[in-house]
Formats: structure tokens, C-alpha cells, sequence
């Protein structure tokens, strides 16, 4: 069971339906979607995203990310607890499991960078189009425009022809 609607973003934008989708799909498993760790996908600008992943209670050494063919991978694993002198564990409440977390990257997608704060994990992204890919404007003449510019093209060469 999702526990967020992307829909709002879907409405916002054309053409980009497929970036959401992938980032959205790939973190479930087939049976029994995966919930841990809780995540949120936000749209920060134009180009610009933001995967935030709930990892509380890891530190970054515990913590990794690997992008690879278009694959970003989160991955958590704690060191083993260490007993306390004289404590001792009742309950625990605090999961402290291993994980690992995929999402899988629309084409001109790229990470930015990552921070660790208040237990979050924020990933950066930013989608670089390539100039070739990037809309262009084409002007549009009329007919009379056209046909200027074929005689004013023709002019020179008559002009030394005859």
C-alpha cells in the first residue's frame, strides 16, 4: 500500500510522466510492497528533484549510495549493538534492520549530492538535457517571405551570370 499520492505532480507536468513513474515504481517489490524505509520524491525546481529516505538512528558509515546505469541504490546496514555495562534491552521499537532501497533514474538524470540530517537522507537529483534534446524555436515566415528571400538569394548569381 502507497503511503503518498503523486497525482499532483502528474498534473503539473507534461512529457515527464515517466520520470515519476520510475522513481515511484521501482522502490516497491513485486509481492508485498517494500515499506521500509518510508520515502518521499518532491520536485524542487524545474530540473530538480529530491528523494528524501526516514533512516533514523544511521550514521553515514552506515549508509551508502551507488549510482550505476541509470540505478540508484540507497543501502543501510547497522553495525551490531553493543551491550551495555549493566543495561538491558526490553523492547525494541527502533528498527534497525538492513535495507536496501532502488530506484531507477530517468535518461539525463544525475545525482547532485546527499546530506544526512535530522535522520533523513535527502538525495539531490537534476535532470541535464543536452542541448541537441533541449526544445528549440523555429521561426515561421509566410509565403511573401519566403519568396523575398529565394530572389534576394538569386540576385548575385544573375548578376555575375550575366
Amino acid at each position: 500500500m502507497r503511503t503518498f499520492d503523486l497525482s499532483p505532480l502528474y498534473r503539473n507536468t507534461v512529457g515527464f510522466d515517466r520520470l515519476f513513474s520510475l522513481l515511484d515504481g521501482s522502490g516497491n517489490a513485486v509481492d508485498g510492497a517494500q515499506t521500509y524505509p518510508p520515502y518521499n520524491i518532491e520536485r524542487t525546481g524545474e530540473n530538480a528533484y529530491r528523494v528524501t529516505v526516514a533512516v533514523a538512528g544511521f550514521t553515514p558509515e552506515e549508509l551508502s549510495i551507488e549510482v550505476k546505469e541509470n540505478a540508484l541504490s540507497l543501502r543501510g546496514e547497522k553495525a551490531q549493538p553493543q551491550a551495555s555495562a549493566g543495561n538491558q534491552l526490553l523492547y525494541r521499537g527502533i528498527a534497525a534492520r538492513a535495507f536496501e532501497r532502488r530506484f531507477q533514474l530517468a535518461d539525463h538524470v544525475e545525482v547532485k549530492g546527499a546530506v544526512l540530517e535530522n535522520g533523513l537522507l535527502h538525495v539531490d537529483l537534476v535532470r541535464n538535457i543536452p542541448e541537441a534534446k533541449k526544445p528549440r524555436l523555429i521561426p515561421i515566415s509566410t509565403v511573401a517571405q519566403s519568396q523575398t528571400i529565394e530572389t534576394k538569394a538569386d540576385s548575385p548569381e544573375q548578376a555575375h551570370a550575366a
